[in-house]
């Protein structure tokens, strides 16, 4: 089962938080026809998605996390509830590219450098709060460090993973955030530097059969962790036929009149989910008469 686990650790200088997300990360591939290099870029938006999200206060709350960095994946898009449930597309998800090394995928070329990430906090203030950092590496986990330092000034340590089985399947994903709170001394960064290193590749470690706690007691080996939450997560897409009704109205009533005299109907394909919403000219009608009526 998918899940998000969260830590303090005892001096109260590192909060920490990790994802598993094998399950998730498998259906968004299944719906998106990805294949591997895509996959792993997805999924560790996902899963870093995830995460931003279960760290917000508010409820209802959401986060929109967008990577556009100029490569053949085009650009990817994740969003999050304030649980950590996830959902997410990108543009071109049957990319194939040279690999790294035996069991590494080239995300950074296939994502690209030429761009940013862009976070979107909706918290239910009339404006979204929206902060953008150029890309670093196109490898998402940098990606996000580097977010957090430019644009929340909070030290992180971010590492994310997927690892793709032979048949292009999902074998294993997960990710975590380490970050330093206000008073931290030189020794927390310098001991979590060490633990980064020590842990190695997230994946390897899940591989291995450790879950989110196992890999965040082992992060912080000695600082005395405190488990505050642990909670299943899951891809999960809030699409219904209102909304997409509410999305229809909304492209105004010239539009919907051309689509209704042109097509006679619609089909429209949820973005996150890939589920297909038809609308018939009288059902279309009905939509343009409400449209006149606002």
């Amino acid at each position: 089962m998918d899940e998000i686990v969260r830590m303090m650790t005892g001096d109260g200088f590192v909060k920490a938080m990790a994802v598993t997300g094998r399950d998730l990360v498998e259906r968004a591939r299944q719906i998106h026809h990805t294949w591997p290099v895509a996959t792993a870029a997805l999924g560790r938006t996902l899963m870093g998605c995830s995460m931003l999200g279960a760290g917000l206060k508010e409820e209802q709350g959401s986060v929109t996390l967008r990577i556009k960095g100029g490569g053949p994946l085009g650009t990817i898009t994740a969003v999050s509830d304030c649980e950590g449930n996830v959902r997410g597309y990108l543009q071109n998800g049957q990319v194939d590219l040279p690999r790294k090394g035996p069991a590494k995928l080239d995300v950074g070329s296939a994502v690209g450098t030429d761009g940013f990430l862009t976070v979107i906090k909706d918290i239910g203030l009339k404006e979204p709060y929206v902060g953008s950092v150029p890309l670093v590496s196109g490898e998402i986990a940098e990606d996000l460090t580097s977010y957090f330092a430019v644009s929340e000034q909070i030290p992180t340590a971010c590492g994310l993973g997927v690892l793709v089985d032979t048949d292009q399947s999902v074998l294993c994903a997960g990710g975590y955030l380490l970050q330093l709170l206000p008073g931290a001394p030189d020794g927390v960064i310098d001991a979590l530097e060490e633990a980064v290193r020590r842990l190695g590749p997230v994946t390897e470690v899940l591989h291995q059969g450790a879950d989110a706690a196992q890999v965040l007691e082992r992060l912080l080996e000695g600082m005395e962790p405190q488990l505050l939450e642990r909670s299943p997560v899951s891809y999960k897409c809030y699409c219904s036929r209102d909304r997409v009704s509410q999305a229809v109205i909304s492209l105004g009533k010239a539009e919907l009149r051309d689509m209704i005299d042109k097509e006679g109907h619609a089909d429209l394909t949820c973005q996150f989910c890939d589920k297909v919403y038809h609308f018939s000219k009288e059902e279309l009608e009905d939509l343009l008469a409400s449209a006149t009526k606002d």
